[in-house]
């Protein structure tokens, strides 16, 4: 038999980020000893609190379905975690759990976008934002951005990228993968914009909104007439390190959480019962109980920063937020190292990758062709290492 995939995942990217582990992990059974600093994942364990709580859950005989929308106590939870951290009034009926923040952006734009529908993405932007733009049938609209704004999308940028197909925009504050985080001043300013044309939304992707090193995060949903067409979206992977729990939420007008809880219960309905449960621990506490990682990637960054600093060749900025850093390696474009020569970003990954032992992203998959991504969330001696590794193969 002919095996006949669809034209729609063969024409998907495969996830460049996934993509670069999966061989990592490959030349690791070979036995090379790889540094891995490709993917988004905290490399501390789950605060123990949250643990108890998952526990607690599985011993009170939480193993029924869960409603598809999420349970109402988390729905609570977030409700309060919203209010409190982004002054931010969404009720319950506005929110919809989903299985990760990945599977919140995918209902988002199957439930908004018609084939043709133009969606705004400020390149850089993170990885897996085109392809679900394209799966719902809409037409990714890339702006480009340099290190010379520290990768933000201006407001004239904006407005020159609008058109009458325009539907979305989609941006990620702070960003992955390059750091950058958007003040209340520069979201007014795009706001502004954005007020001409009253049936463009927003899609406000702050998953990483508390691993900031400037202080305190900004929604654009709370900036003035933004509330209304914004969707709001988080999870618990990256500030609580609970990547594998796999729980996203969205605060959203209610028609959108309507459409994305209709769209749910037909593709995984509700969440993992067990793990919505240690959520709600997890939002009730208060934010000092982290605060110790934050406090360590606000560390490693600076590290990173200056022992890249010490290679010629790569032009850094600060990345406010986050934990990556996305530094220009375009003056490499051209050169030959080891016998290779380096035509693209994807071209540097793989070279570090088979001289270093250190597995990095090329920044072509993130709209960047000029820069790597670089993560941070890994040991301070795992980093020292893969850097001097870097430094000596260039």
């Amino acid at each position: 038999m002919s095996n006949h995939l669809s034209d729609r995942i063969k024409n998907m990217s495969t996830s460049a980020t996934l993509a670069m582990a999966a061989k990592a992990r490959e030349l690791r059974s070979e036995g090379k000893d790889i540094i891995g600093l490709s993917l988004g994942e905290p490399d501390f364990n789950i605060p123990d609190f949250i643990k108890e709580a998952a526990k607690q859950a599985i011993d009170e005989n939480y193993s029924a379905y869960t409603p598809v929308d999420g349970y109402a106590e988390l729905k609570k939870s977030i409700s309060g975690k919203f209010k409190r951290d982004n002054g931010l009034d969404y009720g319950l009926n506005q929110i919809v759990v989903s299985t990760g923040a990945k599977q919140s952006l995918f209902n988002v734009a199957m439930v908004c976008l018609n084939p043709g529908d133009e969606v705004i993405l400020p390149a850089p932007y993170w990885v897996s934002y085109s392809d679900i733009v394209k799966l719902a049938e809409g037409v990714p609209v890339e702006v480009p951005t340099g290190i010379e704004t520290d990768f933000k999308m201006t407001p004239e940028q904006l407005e020159a990228a609008i058109t009458p197909k325009t539907r979305m925009l989609w941006f990620s504050s702070p960003c992955n993968p390059s750091g950058s985080v958007y003040g209340k001043e520069e979201l007014e300013a795009l706001a502004a914009v954005l007020k001409k044309y009253p049936d463009i939304y927003v899609v406000s992707d702050e998953i990483y909104e508390h691993i900031n090193f400037v202080g305190g995060h900004v929604s654009i949903a709370a900036i003035d007439g933004m509330y209304d067409r914004t969707i709001t979206v988080n999870g618990v992977s990256k500030a609580f390190a609970m990547t594998g729990w796999r729980i996203g939420y969205i605060g959203a007008p209610e028609w959108i959480a309507k459409g994305c809880t209709k769209l749910q219960g037909q593709v995984t309905s509700g969440a993992n019962s067990i793990a919505q449960r240690a959520v709600i621990a997890a939002l009730d506490a208060p934010l000092s109980k982290i605060q110790f990682m934050i406090d360590e990637f606000h560390k490693r960054r600076d590290l990173v920063l200056h022992l890249l600093g010490e290679i010629d060749g790569f032009k850094l900025n600060v990345p406010e937020g986050a934990f990556y850093v996305f530094p220009d390696i375009s003056s490499f474009f051209g050169k030959t190292l080891k016998g290779t020569t380096i035509n693209s970003a994807e071209d540097f990954a793989l070279y570090l990758l088979e001289h270093a032992n250190v597995a990095t992203v090329t920044g072509e998959a993130f709209g960047n062709p000029n820069c790597i991504r670089i993560s941070y969330a890994a040991s301070e001696k795992e980093l020292r290492q893969a850097i001097a590794q870097i430094k000596e193969v260039l």
